[in-house]
């Protein structure tokens, strides 16, 4: 044997268990080599040569249990030979293992390629599907799924090739990306995106995916994600076998999206049939886009007969039409296309200002009020010239037509806006409107948008028929939602500011807005001003028999009030802050806006939640 002193030994790393040793005495070796395997706590570890050499002693053999330092062979250092060092064999960087192979095929196995039958039947009914939606809304590259491989809790009942092939992302396609990325390139838009595959047992609400949705649900409460929700899909799903359950009524999931409330944006999307549970997520949404399609309900029609109230077709339920008048989708759009640039669109007005804006000229504005002040006008056309070009987005239009609520843009600033349309009931308050103003207050208030006002409305509704609608109280929700406000408050006074209404429209009081101004064209008083003529002055128009005398006096009274209630006059008395232009309505918005802070985001909520009405 050789001296010992040109003999190194080659320790053991850790205290372990000797699986095999992979050389022999007297083998040539080199430097990095596998000379063995040691065990420890269940996990094998490879033990390499630290120099090369000569193979001297053995000192170990299978199935002893050595300590850390233990000498496991002895090497002799000498060079080696090229020709006897064994070359490294080349790695195959595209190599496909085969647990990487099952991996790849488990994602491919749901992709919409993989699944034509499927999306054939989406064909059919001129729909998209979910992916194809979620592709759409997301900027290209930017969609992280999460979940993807979850199957239907349903192996008691189906084989696992079955639920794998037929059931893939257990019907909830969920993940986070970033929307509007070309319109913000330096902030990151994330986003939330989650959609209902209807391919998958009808979108139902499974076991597992109603998993998935509470995991996604806490990560945009903790991250503070708005969320888009494409909620198409029959509500719960009765076929769901695996693991206890009685009622299922102790599901989280609606508590935990409820409570997003008011935290982040909540987009709801909805394309075909939305019901029962899949239709109470979209109730919690802020904002509900529909497409034509569209049928949404509480129960769809087998629960409708199941309870003994008749048979339907399923597209009777809750169709477009009747959705829109009664208020609950905000905006209608033909197809799901639309219905992601609406959504999109939609997310940009909390995403923050845009640098590049263009607006129509706004010596436009001088000439949409008639100068007959008894004569209505389009207030939409106003809304349109005061816009940047293209970035109005109006909510709930066919409902309650009195109130006008949108997002605008003036110059790339995002705003909330409430308007009175004088081409319905004069652009007086009813219960509806008010109600569609004091929720619109709400989301303004939760999110931090300030809001513009443009008033022009005679106060509130009166009358019999209109007090059996609970006026009072629907009414009176303006005052709540406006005297809790925080963010800027801007008032236009177009036309009219009469009474309690006007009052309504300024948040409260005509001193509380940031800013409150009036066109040359508006006009005011505690009631119409026709009204306060014949009540205030009673005894005296009924002293006069004469009917054209009486005529005569009512008009002199009512051009008395005109001249004491006209912009100019009320302003005088520092009622509201000037009298205006209104081609430079724009330049005093901005101004207004940029003369008080930010608005701060909150960590927590600006409001605790926002009403679903």
């Amino acid at each position: 044997m050789k001296s010992l002193s040109k003999i190194i030994p080659v320790a053991s790393p850790m205290q372990a268990t000797v699986v095999s040793v992979d050389v022999k005495e007297e083998d040539r070796i080199i430097a990095g080599q596998q000379i063995a395997i040691l065990e420890a706590m269940k996990m094998e570890h490879v033990v390499t040569a630290s120099a090369s050499g000569i193979v001297r002693r053995i000192n170990v053999r299978p199935g002893d249990m050595v300590f850390e330092g233990h000498a496991l062979l002895f090497i002799e250092p000498s060079p080696v030979e090229a020709h006897q060092e064994e070359e490294e064999a080349a790695i195959d960087l595209d190599h496909i293992r085969p647990d990487l192979a099952e991996v790849v095929e488990r994602h491919a196995v749901g992709s919409d390629e993989r699944r034509p039958e499927a999306v054939a039947r989406r064909r059919k009914t001129g729909q998209r599907t979910a992916r194809e939606n979620i592709a759409d809304l997301c900027d290209p590259g930017s969609f992280t799924e999460y979940g993807a491989l979850a199957i239907a809790a349903q192996r008691r009942r189906r084989s696992l090739d079955d639920l794998i092939k037929n059931t893939p992302a257990d019907g909830l396609i969920a993940g986070i990306g970033t929307v509007n990325g070309s319109l913000f390139p330096q902030s990151v838009s994330r986003c939330m995106a989650m959609a209902y595959d209807y391919t998958v047992l009808a979108g139902t609400q499974g076991r597992l995916n109603h998993k998935k949705m509470d995991h996604m649900i806490r990560l945009a409460e903790q991250w503070r994600l708005p969320l888009v929700l494409f909620a198409e899909g029959g509500g719960g799903r009765p076929g769901d076998t695996d693991g206890l359950a009685g009622a299922h009524l102790d599901v989280i999931t609606f508590h935990h999206f409820a409570r997003l409330s008011g935290r982040v944006p909540l987009i709801g999307v909805v394309s075909g049939r939305c019901f029962a549970g899949n239709a109470s997520l979209l109730g919690c949404c802020d904002v509900i886009i529909a497409t034509q399609n569209s049928s949404i309900g509480m129960a769809g029609p087998a629960m409708i007969e199941g309870g003994g109230l008749g048979v339907y077709d399923p597209d009777e339920v809750g169709p477009i039409q009747v959705q829109t008048r009664n208020g609950v989708v905000d905006i209608a759009v033909r197809d799901e296309a639309e219905a992601v640039k609406a959504a999109k669109k939609y997310l940009s007005f909390y995403q923050g200002s845009l640098p590049h804006t263009e607006a129509a000229d706004q010596r436009l504005l001088r000439t949409l009020i008639p100068e007959n002040r008894l004569r209505v006008y389009d207030i939409r056309k106003i809304i349109d010239v005061l816009a940047d070009t293209g970035w109005f987005l109006e909510l709930r239009r066919e409902w309650a037509p009195g109130m006008i609520t949108g997002l605008i843009r003036i110059e790339g600033f995002p705003l909330g806006l409430i308007a009175n349309n004088p081409t319905h009931l004069a652009g007086a308050i009813d219960p509806d409107g008010a109600d569609k103003a004091a929720r619109f207050m709400q989301l303004c208030e939760a999110y931090g948008l300030p809001i513009l006002s443009l008033c022009d409305t005679p106060g509130f509704m009166v009358g019999p028929e209109i007090e059996k609608k609970a006026q009072v109280r629907h009414t009176s929700r303006m005052f709540l939602a406006g005297a809790n406000l925080t963010v800027p408050y801007i008032m236009v006074t177009l036309r009219k500011g009469y009474g309690l209404g006007a009052q309504a429209m300024a948040g409260g009081c005509f001193s509380t807005p940031l800013l409150h101004v009036s066109w040359p064209t508006g006009e005011f008083g505690p009631m119409g001003l026709e009204g306060a003529v014949k009540l205030g002055f009673r005894k005296e128009l009924e002293a006069i028999p004469d009917s054209a005398a009486r005529q005569q006096l009512f008009d002199e009274m009512l051009a008395k009030a005109y001249e004491n209630g006209k912009a100019i006059n009320v302003a005088s008395f520092m009622e509201y802050d000037d009298v205006i232009d209104p081609a430079e309505t724009r330049t005093y918005i901005v101004r207004a806006l940029k003369s008080v802070p930010p608005v701060e985001r909150s960590t927590g909520k600006r409001r605790p939640f926002i009403d679903a009405w």
